[in-house]
């Protein structure tokens, strides 16, 4: 299998399944003598994990994380950082009647067809498990940059949303809502939702708005690997996204120049955003922001018609642990793919500018 490798510079490779052993990744090229916060990247995992609330998929996970190699007396040396993040709590029976059938909108058929064979455990590598070694890889790399500050939020559940980007917003609190909403009457609303979904054992699409403020102007490299390129690549990267935009985004289409445009002021800032804190692929200081849709979690706890491997008609009972929604459990994912991309783009430019 391919593609198991994400960034330029700093790259990070993943491997495990959903139901196998352990998942977990290789790190490299993280500058020596960097001190590492161990208890930021587990905070960001816990963020991440299933089981925290009755709104999310109760497997049990601790998802305690092993460091293997690459840090030594609390540093990093410079050399590949390895470790793992076993799966203690996995429940494989539930998917043996469905060994056969594909899910709807699962990658089960297109995992068959590409690859003649595919690990039908909780989707195997297609599986979102596999995400929470980006957050600790992100939450790694993210103590490489200074003073930015990267912080997602749950901006909308079906059709409850908030308006615009809410830019008071800090990581304390976001989590002080279940739902990791910042607005407490609308994170209630989004809450009801879910609640009545789970009981119909149904699900919900929603999207997540990411601010990073602190970025410097000049990261980014112009024609094929523009920053907001990379941005977009690196979210639609994660599972079930559908969706991207950044600064005015689709919104843009309906606005004139005249009003689009971001003025700028003597000390090099804009009066408006709506480049969303990125112009020509380079950031020009301005905070970064940037929406990312998700579709509604595949696995229903309806009975669903399908088809199986020979091209049969089945109706699928579905069974297993999932989420009514997965944007609340994506928050630090979002987080952790931007500090990748942003760490990424910030050591090229180090080299660049020593050069």
């Amino acid at each position: 299998m391919a593609a198991n490798t994400f960034g330029t510079l700093l790259t990070l490779t993943t491997f495990g399944e959903s139901h196998g052993e352990a998942i977990g990744g290789i790190l490299d090229h993280v500058p020596a003598g960097l001190t590492i916060d161990f208890q930021a990247i587990q905070n960001q995992i816990n963020r991440r994990r299933p089981g925290q609330s009755q709104w999310v998929s109760p497997r049990n996970e601790s998802d305690a994380i092993t460091f293997l190699s690459g840090i030594f007396e609390g540093k990093t040396t410079g050399t590949p950082i390895g470790f793992i993040i076993p799966n203690a709590d996995k429940k494989s029976v539930d998917y043996d009647k469905i060994k056969d059938a594909y899910r709807p909108s699962h990658a089960d058929f297109t995992y068959d067809k590409k690859y003649g064979f595919r690990d039908y455990r909780g989707g195997g590598r297609s599986s979102a498990r596999e995400t929470a070694v980006r957050v600790a890889a992100g939450a790694l790399v993210e103590q490489l940059l200074p003073n930015v500050q990267i912080t997602a939020y749950v901006s909308q559940i079906g059709s409850i949303k908030t308006d615009s980007y809410q830019n008071y917003v800090t990581r304390s609190l976001v989590d002080q809502s279940e739902i990791r909403c910042p607005v407490p009457e609308l994170s209630q609303q989004m809450l009801e939702l879910l609640t009545d979904l789970k009981q119909k054992g149904d699900s919900v699409g929603g999207v997540i708005d990411c601010i990073v403020k602190g970025v410097p102007a000049g990261l980014g490299e112009p024609i094929f690997d523009k920053l907001h390129a990379a941005l977009g690549r690196a979210m639609l990267s994660i599972n079930a996204v559908k969706g991207f935009e950044i600064g005015s985004g689709f919104q843009a289409a309906s606005m004139f120049g005249s009003e689009h445009n971001d003025t700028f002021l003597t000390d090099g800032t804009t009066i408006t955003n709506h480049s969303g804190g990125i112009q020509g692929g380079i950031s020009n200081g301005m905070d970064i922001c940037f929406r990312v849709a998700f579709k509604p979690v595949a696995t229903i706890m309806q009975d669903q018609k399908t088809i199986n491997a020979l091209g049969e008609e089945v109706v699928l009972e579905a069974k297993g642990r999932h989420d009514p929604c997965v944007v609340p459990r994506a928050v630090p994912i979002v987080e952790a793919m931007t500090a990748l991309v942003l760490a990424d783009f910030y050591l090229l430019q180090k080299i660049q500018s020593s050069i």
